[in-house]
C-alpha cells in the first residue's frame, strides 16, 4: 500500500504556492470571496498569466451572481476581470466550473488569451443556455466562442480545455447525448469529433468529465457512467475522434477496483495516469450505495489500459482520510500526489456525513 498522509483540513477558499513541500510547508490564507468578488471558486483550477498574476474562474457571485473571472496577486489582492451574465439572457454564459470535480478553469492560449466554458448560458433554445466557450483579455474584453445548442454537439461543457499540440482547443460536453468530444480552432469553427454512448449500452462510456493530451499525442479522459458496468470508464481518444475504452470500473466485486470518477486523469513522470472515483474502493458501512461499499479510490492505469488501486478511502476511524475526492490530482515536485476530498477528515466539527474534507498527498 502507498503511503497515504492526510495534510491538514482546510476551510480556506484557494491556496497559491511555487512549489510543494512534503515537510513544514508555510499555510497562508490568501483571500476570501465575498460574493462581490465571486463565489464559490470550488472544482476550479488556477492558471498563471503572462504578467505573474493567477487566474480563474467562480460559479457564483459577481456583478451579476452568475461567476467571475478573476485576477489575484501574490499577496491575495482579486479583481473581478469579468462577471458572467453581463449580455441579456446570460449570452455570454453563466456558472463556470459548476459541474461536479470538472475542474472548469482556464487555459492559456498561445495568442494571449484565456480560454474557458460555461455549463449554462449562451443564446441557444435549451431552457437556461446549454453553455458556452469563451475567451477572455486580461483587461476584461470577453468574446464567445461558441454557443452550445445545436441538439449534436452536446451540453454543458464544464470540464477543463485542453489546447491541443496542433494549437486548437479540445474539450468534452457533459451532457447531451451523453457527452461528446470536441474540437474548436480559435476563429470558433467547431467540430464534434464523438458522441458518447453510441455503443449498446454506453458502454463506450457517458457522461465524461475530464481530459487531457498525453505524451504520445492523443487524450486521455474519463466517464462518470456508460462502461460495460455503467459505473465509468477510462478511454483514449484520437485528435480525429477514434475512441478506446481502456477500462470499465466496478468490474470487481462491490466496485473494490472503484466506480464514477468524477475528475480527469494526470500522466506521472513513469509514463501512467492517476486519478480518483468518488464511490468504491474498501468496504465501509459509511459509504454504501446502490453497488458500492467504498468512499472513493486513488487509481493507477497504464497507456495500455492495466488499472490499479492504489488507495481505497475511509481506512482510517471516521473517515479521518477523507472520502468521494471529486477533484483531479497534481503530481508535485517532489514526485508524491496532492488532491482533496469533498467530505471526512477530523476537524471538531466533523462527522462522516459533513463537509468539511481533506487535502491529502500519497506517494
Amino acid at each position: 500500500m502507498s503511503n497515504f498522509r492526510p495534510c491538514k483540513s482546510i476551510h480556506l477558499i484557494f491556496l497559491l504556492a511555487t512549489t510543494i513541500a512534503a515537510q513544514g510547508q508555510i499555510f497562508t490564507k490568501l483571500t476570501d470571496f465575498d460574493g462581490t468578488n465571486g463565489g464559490a471558486p470550488g472544482y476550479m483550477s488556477l492558471v498563471q498569466g503572462a504578467d505573474g498574476n493567477a487566474y480563474g474562474t467562480t460559479s457564483y457571485g459577481g456583478a451579476n451572481g452568475q461567476g467571475t473571472v478573476f485576477r489575484t496577486t501574490g499577496n491575495g489582492a482579486v479583481t473581478v476581470v469579468y462577471s458572467f451574465c453581463s449580455q441579456p439572457n446570460c449570452a455570454d454564459g453563466s456558472g463556470p466550473g459548476y459541474n461536479l470535480g470538472a475542474a472548469g478553469g482556464l487555459v492559456l492560449d498561445t495568442d494571449g488569451f484565456f480560454y474557458g466554458a460555461t455549463p449554462a448560458g449562451g443564446s441557444s433554445n435549451c431552457s437556461g443556455g446549454c453553455g458556452t466557450i469563451f475567451k477572455v483579455a486580461r483587461d476584461g474584453t470577453l468574446s464567445t466562442v461558441y454557443t452550445f445548442g445545436n441538439g449534436i454537439d452536446g451540453s454543458d461543457p464544464g470540464a477543463q480545455l485542453v489546447q491541443g499540440l496542433d494549437g486548437n482547443i479540445y474539450g468534452v460536453a457533459e451532457a447531451g447525448y451523453s457527452g461528446s468530444f470536441f474540437r474548436i480552432t480559435r476563429d470558433g469553427s467547431f467540430t464534434t469529433l464523438y458522441i458518447f454512448c453510441k455503443r449498446t449500452g454506453c458502454h463506450d462510456g457517458a457522461f465524461p468529465t475530464g481530459l487531457l493530451q498525453a505524451s504520445d499525442g492523443d487524450f486521455y479522459g474519463t466517464t462518470m457512467r456508460g462502461g460495460a458496468n455503467d459505473e465509468g470508464t477510462v478511454f483514449r481518444m484520437t485528435t480525429s475522434g477514434g475512441l478506446t475504452t481502456l477500462y470499465s470500473f466496478c468490474a470487481q466485486s462491490h466496485c473494490e477496483d472503484g466506480a464514477e470518477p468524477a475528475a480527469g486523469l494526470v500522466q506521472a513522470t513513469d509514463g501512467s495516469f492517476y486519478g480518483t472515483t468518488v464511490l468504491g474502493g474498501r468496504h465501509s458501512s459509511l459509504c454504501r450505495g446502490l453497488k458500492t461499499y467504498g468512499c472513493g479510490t486513488i487509481f493507477k492505469i497504464t497507456p495500455t489500459g492495466k488499472l490499479t488501486t492504489v488507495y481505497g478511502f475511509c481506512a482510517q476511524p471516521n473517515c479521518f482520510d477523507g472520502k468521494r475526492p471529486v477533484s483531479p490530482l497534481i503530481q508535485g515536485t517532489d514526485g508524491n500526489f496532492y488532491g482533496t476530498t469533498m467530505l471526512g477528515g477530523s476537524g471538531p466539527f466533523c462527522t462522516p456525513l459533513v463537509y468539511c474534507g481533506t487535502a491529502f498527498s500519497i506517494t
